[in-house]
């Protein structure tokens, strides 16, 4: 009986470490995700630090592998999946989105999308913070912008525009980090 549960351990440690594709940052992630019904597969993922610290792993899901932001936006659904390291207040949150909103869009750009705009942060200032082990997601699917906290849902933002803008956070000329876009594209 005994040699059966070490077997069943040794199982069940095997099934758990086949279940992740990649760890980053002490952050298992899983190798699929599913999104408005499709299954996904991870892109890619990075270390988002500021200074010195470690803020989150962000994580792109998507349903075919690509090396660019064209071939991901040319997509969908998709998920980008934030694993929070550090306590943070939905203001250090909003605002480096904000930020990166500004450095990788036109006026023109984010003037079509202020209310989506608005409308996230309205969202995310509703968390008032949120904490080491929190998971924050941004599915598109549907043509919107599913924001999520912990796998609960929080608002759905409609809008390609938006989502290709915040997608661009990450992923676009002046990213929030350079070695993070390059994990995210796989590289």
């Amino acid at each position: 009986m005994r040699g059966s549960g070490l077997w069943m351990a040794a199982v069940a440690l095997a099934w758990s470490t086949a279940a992740s594709a990649m760890e980053v940052g002490g952050v298992n992630l899983e190798d699929k995700a599913s999104v408005g019904g499709q299954e996904l597969v991870l892109n890619g993922a990075g270390l988002r630090t500021r200074l010195i610290f470690k803020v989150y792993v962000a994580s792109l899901y998507v349903p075919a592998k690509s090396g660019s932001l064209q071939g991901v936006l040319a997509k969908g659904p998709r998920r980008i999946q934030m694993n929070i390291l550090r306590n943070l207040s939905a203001d250090q949150l909003v605002d480096a989105l904000v930020d990166g909103l500004r450095d990788n869009n036109s006026e023109t750009e984010l003037a079509a999308v202020r209310e989506q705009q608005d409308q996230m942060v309205a969202t995310m200032k509703a968390f008032k913070d949120v904490k080491e082990k929190d998971v924050v997601t941004l599915d598109y699917v549907d043509g919107a912008t599913r924001i999520s906290l912990n796998g609960q849902a929080k608002a759905s933002i409609p809008g390609d525009a938006f989502n290709a803008a915040l997608t661009r956070v990450w992923l676009g000329d002046k990213p929030v980090q350079p070695d993070l876009k390059k994990a995210m594209l796989g590289g």
